[in-house]
């Protein structure tokens, strides 16, 4: 997965609509893009456009976002979606290990209702919400077979530090957001699962967005959220290999598998440990990663 597109899980155009964006994966929206007077109706609306999406034969991976582990309306999303089976949860506001392992005692109880395999619906964590938040990021590590990724996101960690603004005037984060998106990616490597760049708001500065998703595949960071179909083109570009990487990543791996006893190889003159080797499996596997179900 290099791209994840919000949808607001109340509106049926914007919904058909994102099918034919090309994003890796849809994240149906029930938390924020939808009004406290609205989620009733948008869970029978996100219901249905997952059971008719489950049924076409290429389609983006079907994620859910619910409301907040502590918000009383998080039964009911998920007693709506789940049983349309989408491949993952979106946790917004998660506090740590904690969180996951509460929604995935609620995942698991409406998996056996189902009739699905249990443990079938992993989770995504948005790990750094709040001021709180960033202090579980550690508690990530083993806490869950669910979780697959950790996301970062801005918007409401600068309304719970009572932030003037996020981002200084030429677009760039301020240092507390920095520090965020450091350390999800961070903690999502060593809880060894998928670390996802935060959305860049502005859906019409494309030259903004593509300077930082590049950032983010150089980083580390496995793919990126979008809000806006418009966007998916510029973050695939960043997060697909260049053939030419591809090809420098086949060399190394082969001259590992060559040697399969030897910690170091010689290439192209350069000299290779296994942190290049690694670093070269992670290439192939973006490569394949924009496949969908």
């Amino acid at each position: 997965m290099r791209s994840a597109l919000f949808v607001p899980g109340d509106n049926e155009r914007k919904l058909a609509k994102a099918l034919a964006s090309g994003a890796d994966a849809l994240i149906i929206d029930l938390e924020d893009s939808v009004a406290a007077g609205a989620k009733a109706n948008a869970r029978i609306i996100a219901a249905a456009f997952l059971r008719d999406a489950r049924t076409r034969e290429k389609r983006p991976r079907l994620l859910v976002r619910v409301n907040a582990v502590d918000d009383p309306e998080i039964d009911a999303d998920l007693d709506a979606v789940i049983a349309c089976a989408p491949e993952a949860i979106v946790l917004p506001k998660s506090l740590g290990g904690a969180s996951v392992q509460q929604l995935g005692v609620k995942l698991a109880v409406r998996e056996a209702r189902n009739d699905l395999p249990e443990g079938s619906t992993a989770i995504i964590a948005i790990a750094t919400e709040s001021a709180r938040a960033m202090f579980g990021l550690e508690t990530y590590i083993g806490c869950s077979r669910r979780l697959a990724g950790l996301a970062w996101g801005g918007e409401d960690l600068s309304a719970d530090l009572g932030a003037q603004a996020n981002r200084l005037p030429g677009g760039a984060y301020t240092a507390p957001y920095v520090l965020a998106r450091s350390l999800t990616l961070i903690a999502a490597r060593a809880a060894q699962v998928t670390p996802i760049d935060s959305v860049f708001a502005d859906f019409r500065d494309a030259d903004g967005l593509r300077e930082e998703a590049m950032a983010g595949a150089r980083d580390g960071f496995g793919a990126k959220l979008a809000i806006h179909p418009a966007q998916i083109p510029v973050i695939h570009a960043a997060f697909t290999p260049s053939k030419e990487a591809l090809e420098e990543a086949r060399m190394v791996i082969a001259a590992f598998d060559a040697s399969p006893d030897a910690g170091v190889v010689a290439l192209n003159g350069a000299m290779l440990d296994r942190p290049h080797y690694l670093r070269a499996q992670r290439v192939l596997a973006r490569a394949g990663s924009g496949k969908t179900s």
